[in-house]
């Protein structure tokens, strides 16, 4: 009984230990995650999102409260003026959730529209909904106005990817989702960004 105990109490601590030095572990690396994160992953979908600035998005960003999640907004600036902003979505796939950093053109206030979509994070069918990462869809959402972002097959003008039907209907539900989003966020960036 006594070496049950001694056992007990030897696992107990080792338990412990394990488990306070994998907190400090995650404490210490999230910072490192999220700028490797930053750079191999949300960066080049900004950089197919927006254009013409003169600024960094990424050292630029800043969070934003909507509806109980916390955005991360990446802005476009020219000469100090807001000309564009993206950040990410997610919209359900095949595979999980299809991540969509959706760009806003706001040259012009009174005809704001999409300045494109690029995915950063997907798990679909490698030849099937994979092929929504790729020009030829990606494309179709570069200038499009903010109202009626929809597929074909519901009535809109976004042509889905052959065979790829839940992965199209997914990425066109984060843009839309972007849409909502960025509608909430119009009153906090009117003022610009400072």
């Amino acid at each position: 009984m006594k070496d049950m105990m001694k056992m007990m109490i030897v696992l107990s601590l080792i338990c412990g230990i394990a488990g306070v030095t994998l907190a400090a572990l995650k404490e210490i690396t999230a910072p490192i995650i999220e700028e490797q994160e930053l750079t191999y992953v949300q960066a080049p979908a900004i950089l197919s999102v927006l254009t013409d600035y003169d600024n960094d998005p990424i050292k630029d960003r800043k969070k934003f409260d909507v509806d109980g999640r916390t955005v991360t907004v990446f802005p476009a600036l020219r000469e100090g003026r807001l000309i564009g902003l993206a950040f990410e979505t997610y919209g359900k796939g095949y595979g999980g959730n299809i991540g969509v950093m959706v760009g806003f053109d706001m040259k012009d206030m009174n005809a704001m529209a999409l300045s494109g979509i690029g995915i950063t994070t997907l798990k679909e069918t490698p030849g099937l909904g994979a092929r929504v990462a790729g020009h030829g869809y990606t494309t179709q959402f570069r200038g499009h106005s903010l109202e009626a972002v929809e597929l074909k097959k519901n009535g809109g003008d976004i042509e889905a990817v052959a065979g790829a039907t839940i992965s199209s209907t997914g990425t066109v539900s984060a843009v839309r989702d972007a849409i909502a989003v960025f509608n909430s966020l119009k009153s906090k960036l009117a003022a610009g960004w400072s």
